[in-house]
């Protein structure tokens, strides 16, 4: 018999619902989901104008920036295929990377983001292949100091030499102190990345030197250590050009609500506004999740805007707000750039009433449908022990947005739905790489930006499939 409080989550608020089934706020009970069916509802049949982008003026340089960036975490692979799972663990087809690259300067695309980390280390050499085809005044590179692991100072500067050579440039249009905020010890980590090393004066002398135009930082994690980084900046100790942050409809007001460790994107965005610093916004969709709604909330969208993709409502949101130079999209396929460019090309601002629309009303539901809140970053990886645990999570909420779920095991459906499940998990993750191979050792939970207690929710996962598995809800 399925659990009815569960069930009856789904009415409840999302606080009053973890209280019911006795977990934490930053957790998520695994109800009993099946069906994983995506909603295509992009433009992609639809080629973009050209000529038509919206730019916003880079107050600082003058630069003339695409309010679309083109983000170079999620690169096709060989052997992908649209719809199904981009893991990004092959080997990067630099010809598709080439063409899409094309197509969006062709659009007028010309913000390019990327790191040393993104796609195991391989990001930007390819992104570096893609864009030194092209003359270098009608692109904008932004990279980042991602010294996690390891941060000496000689290993920093070694990191951003080796940036340089792998883009194919002598200097960085926009470059980031990448991911402040993270580790078990945020404001230890912070200061031995930084400050103890030498690194912020030395990026200090390299964008003095012109090898840096314009200097920021990418924000995940403890809000202390955004404010501390904005401190130095009013102290002069470091002067940010701009800001990277995670900003969407669902952030704005309720990232402290889904998880009280993360902060709301109005608090972020406000910060950045008192010091006339423009932002730079990283997950507009929340890694896919805001392109994959739940069935309801699609039919209310398609409601309001029958000819334009669920997508596109999460991007006008974010470019509504004036001090957005730019909105970064990590566009795998062909099919995700043209319906971002349709998007895009122009942006139409939405309305007060728009606005508030997905405030109070989608943003809202969503709170209450308690999905995982991966974005697919992948920062996680690799597991030591193969997990693929954003795969896990991505399949899980597929699923979850689907609705189609089974109130206990005498539904005459149940049985279909069980196997669909099931059938699904195995499709979308190797057996061998699955939830139940979690050792719980917590090396992933230090590196996620949303902050999830990873190893608890794949048991949880595990445990919900074993039942499945067993013929229970």
């Amino acid at each position: 018999m399925a659990n009815d409080d569960m069930i009856k989550g789904r009415q409840l608020s999302r606080r009053s619902f973890l209280k019911t089934v006795g977990v934490g706020s930053a957790a998520v009970a695994v109800p009993t989901i099946v069906g994983c069916a995506s909603k295509n509802d992009n433009l992609a049949e639809k080629d973009p104008p050209k000529g038509q982008m919206t730019y916003r003026m880079n107050r600082k340089t003058g630069d003339k920036v695409s309010i679309l960036g083109y983000g170079m975490m999620r690169l096709p692979t060989k052997n992908d295929h649209p719809g199904e799972r981009q893991n990004g663990e092959g080997e990067i087809d630099q010809e598709m990377v080439n063409k899409e690259v094309d197509y969006a300067i062709e659009h007028g695309v010309n913000y390019f983001d990327t790191s040393p980390v993104y796609c195991k280390g391989k990001s930007e050499a390819a992104t570096g292949i893609a864009l030194s085809r092209h003359d270098r005044s009608k692109y904008f590179i932004a990279t980042k100091m991602s010294n996690f692991r390891a941060h000496s100072r000689e290993e920093s500067i070694e990191m951003f030499e080796n940036s340089l050579k792998n883009l194919q440039v002598d200097y960085f249009d926009y470059y980031l102190w990448h991911n402040i905020g993270g580790g078990e010890d945020p404001m230890q980590m912070f200061e031995d990345r930084f400050v103890h090393n030498g690194i912020m004066d030395f990026l200090n002398q390299k964008k003095q030197e012109g090898k840096i135009r314009n200097l920021g930082f990418s924000y995940h994690g403890d809000i202390k250590i955004f404010d501390h980084a904005l401190k130095l900046h009013d102290q002069g100790k470091v002067q940010f050009d701009f800001v990277q942050i995670e900003m969407n409809y669902l952030d704005w007001q309720h990232a402290n609500e889904i998880n009280e460790d993360n902060t709301d994107a109005e608090y972020l965005y406000g910060e950045l506004l008192k010091r006339n610093i423009q932002a730079v916004i990283m997950e507009p969709l929340l890694g896919g999740r805001l392109s994959n709604l739940p069935d309801r909330l699609v039919a209310q969208l398609k409601q309001r805007d029958p000819e334009h993709s669920v997508a596109s409502w999460a991007f006008r949101y974010s470019g509504s707000y004036p001090e957005v130079l730019c909105m970064l999209s990590g566009m795998t396929y062909m099919e995700h750039l043209k319906d971002n460019l349709n998007t895009l090309c122009p942006l139409k601002p939405l309305n007060e009433d728009e606005m508030r629309f997905l405030d109070k009303t989608i943003a809202a539901q969503i709170v209450d449908f308690n999905i995982i809140q991966c974005n697919d970053c992948k920062y996680c990886m690799p597991c030591p022990y193969g997990i693929d645990i954003p795969g896990i999570f991505v399949h899980y909420n597929k699923c979850l947005g689907a609705e189609n779920m089974p109130t206990d095991t005498t539904d005459p459906d149940y049985a279909k739905h069980r196997r669909a499940w099931l059938v699904g998990y195995d499709r979308s993750v190797p057996r061998l790489r699955q939830a139940d191979h979690c050792t719980g050792c917590g090396q992933c939970v230090t590196s996620c930006p949303q902050r999830i207690p990873i190893p608890q929710e794949l048991h949880r996962i595990s445990r919900y499939v074993e039942r499945l598995k067993q013929n229970e809800a």
